[in-house]
C-alpha cells in the first residue's frame, strides 16, 4: 500500500466535512492506499480552536508527510485554508499531489 496524506475540510461545517472525510478514507483504501488524515485524528484529543495545540497537530501532520508518498486532495467540498497549507507543504516537498471527487466517481 502507498502511504498518502489525506486532504479534506474539516473547519465549518465540521460533522459533514468529518463525514466526508472518511468517505475520502474508504476510497483511499480501496484505491490501494494507505491514507493519513491528521485532522480526523488530532482533533479528537487536541482543541482545533486552541492556537498552540492547532500548531501541535499542523506539526505531527507534517511530520508525517515525511515519510508519505503522495498528497491526496478531495475537492467535492471545496479547499479550506488548512489543505492550502498541506498543498504548499507537499509541492515545497516535492510530494506528488493528487485532486480527487467522491461526487464524480459516484455519479
Amino acid at each position: 500500500m502507498r502511504l498518502v496524506i489525506l486532504e479534506s475540510p474539516y473547519a465549518g461545517d465540521v460533522e459533514a466535512n468529518v463525514a466526508y472525510a472518511r468517505k475520502c478514507m474508504m476510497d483511499c483504501l480501496r484505491r490501494g492506499d494507505a491514507p493519513f488524515a491528521s485532522h480526523l485524528l488530532y482533533t479528537q484529543c487536541l482543541n482545533d480552536d486552541a492556537p498552540d495545540e492547532r500548531e501541535f497537530g499542523i506539526n505531527a501532520g507534517l511530520e508525517w508527510g515525511k515519510v508519505a508518498e503522495a498528497t491526496v486532495v478531495y475537492t467535492d467540498r471545496g479547499t479550506s485554508k488548512g489543505m492550502e497549507y498541506g498543498i504548499k507543504n507537499a509541492k515545497k516537498a516535492g510530494r506528488p499531489i493528487e485532486y480527487r471527487s467522491l461526487i464524480l466517481k459516484d455519479g
